[in-house]
């Protein structure tokens, strides 16, 4: 890769040509469908460490150097193990990478990850801050988990999150997206463009309907392998909105819907933004990555909503209908993908509205 290349957000054939070149490397051979449009989901390794607090490494200190000072106790997850509720675990990766100086990447929660509550954020050799990697970094990769609402049983070779990389400047200025939107409407509705895409949580959807969900404090425990098995009800209360408005209590979590069916064109990426405290006492969406051709009509969509993953945090709060709670930031792709979400893969959330993961039935 030169410094001639186009900037941007590197697609699926640019990840295989990574592979190819050592840029990333895998003691696993890959999965047949682990190169996603725009980026790369990250499997578990066999070794884990629970350990007693979130940490970093700190610049010029590697992981090993540091696991001393935090961990508890190693597992081997090889058999199947599990990752309980309120603790925090290491896990190894099965990738590294030795990145071109000119190719930095951040990483975030797969879709199902953040709908389970599972907080998953990636860490470097070298790390001051989660999620993000360096141009030219070599090293090993690791994931940080935390369970927050259920218990889970993990079995390497699982993919809880995924990373992107990116060459160069890639997000779209406010004038840029405007100009995107008024060519190809990137929202159903008005749109709200304020650094970044502006979304809102939907709360009417008809007398008695279900607005969302909210986690049970209490349940059993779920096999992240096990698709389609679980009864909603044994994990998740049914969310009403009679007057348009719910309150949020501290330290549950919520599965809401946005009211706007999101588009992204095949040559550009999107991220939810990080949590702005001004928005209110919550955060919004722990998995942030939107894929080229996500809700776009020539791959099976007609605009999809965005799933909200809410946790309240000090004190109660009232959402109401139509708040704005978060924005999109889209980035163009360095060239178009091989591959786009909903038509060459078996993408779970295309022409999505209000959805649990795939783990539970219905």
């Amino acid at each position: 890769m030169t410094d001639t290349q186009s900037h941007g957000v590197l697609p699926s054939q640019g990840i295989a040509e990574m592979i190819n070149d050592d840029a990333i490397t895998l003691s696993h051979p890959a999965d047949s469908d682990q190169i996603q449009p725009a980026s790369l989901d990250l499997r578990l390794g066999d070794r884990a460490w629970r350990v007693r607090a979130s940490f970093l490494p700190g610049e010029r200190r590697t992981m090993a150097q540091r696991l001393p000072d935090f961990a508890m106790h190693e597992i081997d997850l090889k058999q199947g193990t599990v990752l309980e509720k309120g603790c925090v675990y290491l896990v190894e990766l099965r990738e590294a990478l030795a990145l071109p100086g000119n190719v930095s990447a951040i990483a975030n929660a797969k879709s199902s990850t953040g709908r389970l509550d599972l907080f998953t954020r990636l860490i470097t050799d070298g790390a001051t801050e989660f999620d993000r990697v360096e141009a030219g970094y070599r090293g090993p990769l690791y994931a940080e988990i935390s369970p927050r609402s259920f218990s889970v049983l993990a079995r390497p070779g699982l993919r809880l999150n995924q990373i992107r990389f990116h060459r160069g400047r890639a997000a779209l200025t406010d004038s840029e997206l405007s100009a995107l939107h008024d060519d190809v409407r990137l929202v159903d509705g008005p749109a709200h463009i304020d650094d970044g895409l502006g979304f809102s949580v939907d709360l009417d959807r008809g007398k008695d309907a279900i607005v969302g969900y909210r986690a049970k404090p209490h349940t059993g425990l779920i096999d992240l392998d096990k698709l389609g098995h679980y009864a909603i009800p044994d994990f998740w209360e049914e969310v009403r909105a009679p007057e348009g408005r719910i309150i949020l209590d501290p330290g549950a979590f919520y599965i809401l819907v946005s009211r706007e069916a999101v588009h992204v064109p095949p040559d550009y990426a999107a991220e939810m933004a990080p949590y702005l405290a001004m928005v209110g006492e919550f955060r919004v969406h722990y998995a942030g990555f939107f894929d080229p051709g996500f809700g776009h009509s020539a791959t099976g969509g007609t605009g999809s909503r965005g799933v909200l993953e809410v946790r309240c945090h000090e004190a109660p709060f009232a959402l109401e209908h139509g708040q704005i709670v978060g924005r999109l930031v889209y980035e163009r792709m360095s060239e178009r993908p091989d591959r786009l979400y909903g038509a060459d893969l078996k993408s779970n959330y295309q022409g999505q509205s209000l959805k649990l993961s795939k783990h539970f039935r219905g």
